[in-house]
């Protein structure tokens, strides 16, 4: 009897350990690439409770939403005093040039993300090309203008399409590929006349040809843990047409892509990139996501952003078969990064978005046939909000459906069948993410 009793209180004290041990994670932000970490984080087994702030109606069935900006600097940090945090992870742009992962650090908590400094890479595409003109990192030709009748002449004097690009963050559509001078005019009078993003100067660069891809790595200073890549559709329209977007879909892996190309990213521009940033007193700690692209004379960088990527994050993390809390721990602590293995299922995602995106729209739909879908689809809520059970619109892009599969064939159709199951009088998709390889 003694032994029956003695295993039953054995048990009991492991179960106790086990709870004092789990870990207490923040993520910051409220988009799908939040629901995506979440969820990635939600299979880590050492993970026993998960906060996001401000979250969305999807993240609340998976983590305690907190009714907390993510720009709030010092509500988040107090909330993470509060709250004995042991890790929190910073989503979007916004809260990283905002200064959270300085403002943690300096109070004791740690972070994964990089430093205001380091988020610079993102937050100036001038910073970023002159880094990469210093360190002769692989991009397109470039100038910069403040001065809106100097920008228009030397756009006058180049060849069309030209590629323009707002300096400061935008929110993804701070990017304009005029293919005529009038447009380019507009364009310019946009972001330097009427200061449509902010007062800021704006980018003037060669327009590149080839397709484009998404490499994100982990990066901890000198040391980068390339992730495996995917690709961003960005425009709103099949057929790669209309305004550019946020990102209207995506998949992973990139089959166009070579291992050659992979090792070049890697050695010629991830690396180098994170190395520039040690030398210029900025180390980089978080994910460098690179958007690459493939032209005939190899890889070049189109921009540099400071966090995972979205909607890419929502078919990359799926993909991980390793625990995302090591990895995240392994670059806050700067401790050895532990082996990251990826799943040989592929992965493709379809966003649905308000009519109207990326210029106004409305909010308020409601969305039904959420409840009905196969296990093997999964749904990432980018802008939605719930009532009384139902799930309504509540952004500009809305859902991220993702399909997975032995091939992208198979990953498309399925995602592709389960939207067309999603029933919202107010979303539109593309039906073709994925052209490029299908």
């Amino acid at each position: 009897m003694h032994g029956i009793n003695q295993e039953v209180e054995d048990k009991t004290y492991i179960v106790n350990i086990t709870d004092v041990y789990m870990k207490k994670v923040l993520v910051i932000g409220g988009g799908g690439r939040e629901h995506a970490i979440v969820d990635a984080l939600s299979r880590s087994p050492q993970v026993g409770k998960i906060y996001c702030a401000p979250g969305n109606a999807g993240i609340s069935a998976q983590a305690e939403c907190v009714a907390i900006k993510d720009t709030d600097v010092e509500g988040l940090k107090n909330f993470a005093l509060e709250n004995g945090i042991d890790l929190a992870v910073v989503g979007p742009e916004v809260a990283l040039a905002a200064g959270v992962v300085d403002a943690f650090k300096a109070a004791g908590l740690r972070i994964f993300g990089p430093s205001k400094a380091a988020a610079t890479i993102e937050a100036s595409k001038d910073f970023a090309k002159q880094l990469m003109a210093k360190y002769n990192i692989p991009t397109a030709a470039f100038e910069t203008f403040e001065d809106y009748d100097a920008a228009l002449e030397y756009v006058k004097k180049g060849s069309l399409p030209v590629v323009l690009k707002y300096d400061g963050l935008a929110a993804g559509k701070g990017v304009v590929i005029p293919e005529t001078l009038e447009e380019a005019e507009e364009t310019l009078k946009d972001m330097l006349l009427d200061d449509k993003f902010g007062k800021g100067k704006v980018v003037v660069e060669e327009f590149l040809t080839g397709p484009e891809f998404s490499f994100m790595c982990f990066v901890d200073g000198n040391d980068v843990y390339p992730m495996t890549l995917s690709q961003d559709h960005k425009r709103a329209y099949e057929g790669d047409k209309g305004p550019n977007t946020g990102g209207m879909g995506a998949y992973s892996p990139v089959p166009i892509i070579t291992d050659e190309d992979l090792e070049f990213s890697l050695e010629k521009v991830m690396k180098p990139t994170a190395a520039a940033m040690v030398s210029e007193g900025c180390p980089f700690t978080g994910v460098l996501y690179g958007g690459l692209m493939k032209t005939p004379q190899g890889p070049k960088v189109i921009e540099f952003n400071c966090r995972f990527g979205d909607p890419e994050t929502e078919v990359v993390l799926p993909r991980l078969a390793s625990d995302i809390y090591d990895i995240f721990s392994a670059v806050a602590d700067h401790t050895p990064m532990p082996e990251i293995e990826w799943k040989k299922e592929v992965t493709m995602g379809f966003v649905m978005a308000s009519k109207g995106y990326p210029g106004s729209y409305d909010k308020g739909y409601e969305i039904a046939g959420l409840d009905n879908l196969p296990e093997d689809i999964r749904v990432f809520h980018m802008g939605t909000s719930c009532k009384d059970g139902k799930y309504y619109t509540a952004g500009g892009r809305v859902l991220m459906v993702v399909g997975f599969g032995a091939d992208l064939q198979e990953a498309h159709d399925k995602a592709l069948a389960a939207v067309e199951s999603i029933e919202c009088e107010n979303l539109f998709y593309r039906r073709d993410i994925g052209w490029r390889v299908l």
